[in-house]
């Protein structure tokens, strides 16, 4: 046996001994669904190594719980009243997941009190001039047609637990479903454990939401597959724009604080793009092997060139804002409004003629609606999250790994963030796709 690297286990409120209204099969081969049970797991990691006998082995035998509908429930549907929140900045699916959770609570377990918390944590602040929206599905039925979040969104206070476990009090709410990203993930954890710390019973459930695709132990976030199709077109222009230019550059800016995977994803999605620029992989803009003097090699030998570059690349080489955001992120620097400049001084002083097209189409990315694959994925997401509260799990995040829709504590997705790996799979696709150098530093 592996020696295990994580506890995947799901802190729940109490035995399960309701009988679930969702009527399904624990039978084999009925032809009828089957529940989910505490026993149903998989494998967290499926990758394996060789023994020196020749044998095969997982390099782990972690196993993480299935998310799913259970023949028995925490909660009595008929005394339950849920809230919903999306915190942070919107993205392609919020209102989705909306319509899923109201969706599945009402016809599914016969809930009839649901209410949306308007801004975030801001709304669950006793001074808030926020009032709930009762929710309900005539309230959501076509609101997956819009981007955005019907809720409203916004950033901080989830740092103020004690003042958010009070109105969950008052409000006497049973089930609280957090749609947002790490620091609002990190918010509800905390929420958690002063609910455990009081000995209330309010279940808490995250579902994950960040553009970026930056949380730990998911294999993707939604709004992500959206956030990628949305970026494609702005490349596709950047190209043509180059192209029709003499020297022309197109240089189009994504999201990406911390992680990549936009920039990357869109550079395979749309292989026009001569050098995608993550986080995870430092570059130099001057010297020998800086981005510059390839840049100039690449009209050199082409007339045209696209730049594709996540928000929180080339960091180092901006002076910092010192400033944060609501939600105590450091606000970053503008790279792309910088390399504009100077790759337009560089050209200038180096005598050639050269024309560079900036495009941000960041705003128009986060607010579009969900595309067919995220609508999906978000319509799974929003019921798999209803069964995980019914059934008395909280502080877990509805998750996917291995294409299995599973349960994981909030803990470890906010553990660390998920990055661009500069020696797997992904980023080698994009350089093989690019055809940039492995690395741009002196």
């Amino acid at each position: 046996m592996k020696e295990k690297k994580f506890d995947f286990t799901i802190r729940t409120l109490g035995k399960a001994k309701i009988v679930s209204p969702i009527k399904m099969s624990m039978e084999a081969g009925d032809g009828i669904a089957d529940y989910v049970t505490e026993d149903d797991r998989i494998l967290f990691d499926i990758d394996t190594l060789t023994t020196e006998a020749g044998h095969v082995i997982p390099v782990c035998e972690d196993t993480v719980e299935l998310a799913g509908p259970r023949e028995y429930i925490y909660f009595n549907p008929s005394h339950v009243h849920a809230a919903i929140c999306t915190c942070g900045g919107i993205c392609p699916g919020l209102n989705n997941v909306i319509r899923a959770v109201v969706r599945c609570l009402w016809y599914r377990y016969g809930v009839r009190r649901i209410s949306g918390i308007r801004y975030g944590y801001q709304g669950l602040m006793p001074d808030s001039p926020y009032p709930f929206m009762d929710l309900n599905p005539d309230v959501v039925d076509d609101i997956q047609e819009r981007g955005g979040t019907i809720l409203g969104s916004a950033r901080g206070a989830g740092d103020r637990v004690v003042d958010i476990v009070d109105s969950l009090e008052r409000m006497n709410v049973n089930i609280l479903f957090a749609i947002g990203g790490d620091g609002t993930l990190r918010g509800a954890n905390d929420i958690g454990e002063e609910i455990l710390r009081r000995g209330l019973k309010i279940s808490v459930i995250g579902i994950p939401k960040t553009i970026d695709n930056d949380l730990s132990f998911i294999q993707k976030s939604f709004g992500f597959d959206t956030a990628v199709s949305m970026a494609v077109p702005s490349v596709r222009g950047a190209h043509t724009e180059a192209r029709n230019s003499i020297n022309g550059i197109g240089l189009v800016k994504v999201m990406g604080r911390s992680s990549g995977f936009i920039a990357a994803s869109t550079s395979l999605a749309q292989s026009d793009v001569n050098f995608c620029l993550i986080p995870e992989n430092p570059f130099d803009l001057y010297g020998d092997n800086g981005l510059l003097i390839h840049l100039k090699k690449r009209l050199i030998d082409r007339n045209h060139a696209v730049i594709l570059v996540a928000e929180g690349a080339g960091q180092d080489l901006l002076p910092k804002t010192g400033e944060k955001d609501a939600s105590g992120n450091e606000k970053l620097s503008d790279i792309g409004i910088f390399l504009k400049e100077e790759i337009t001084k560089y050209f200038k002083q180096e005598g050639i003629p050269s024309s560079v097209k900036y495009i941000d189409p960041s705003y128009l990315i986060r607010s579009a609606p969900a595309n067919s694959y995220d609508s999906i994925y978000c319509a799974r997401l929003g019921a798999h999250a209803v069964h995980a509260a019914m059934a008395g799990k909280t502080q877990a995040l509805i998750s996917m790994i291995n294409d299995r829709f599973v349960e994981i504590p909030i803990s470890l997705a906010v553990s660390k963030r998920n990055m661009v790996n500069t020696e797997g799979a992904l980023w080698r696709d994009v350089l093989e796709n690019t055809r940039q150098p492995s690395s741009m530093k002196n």
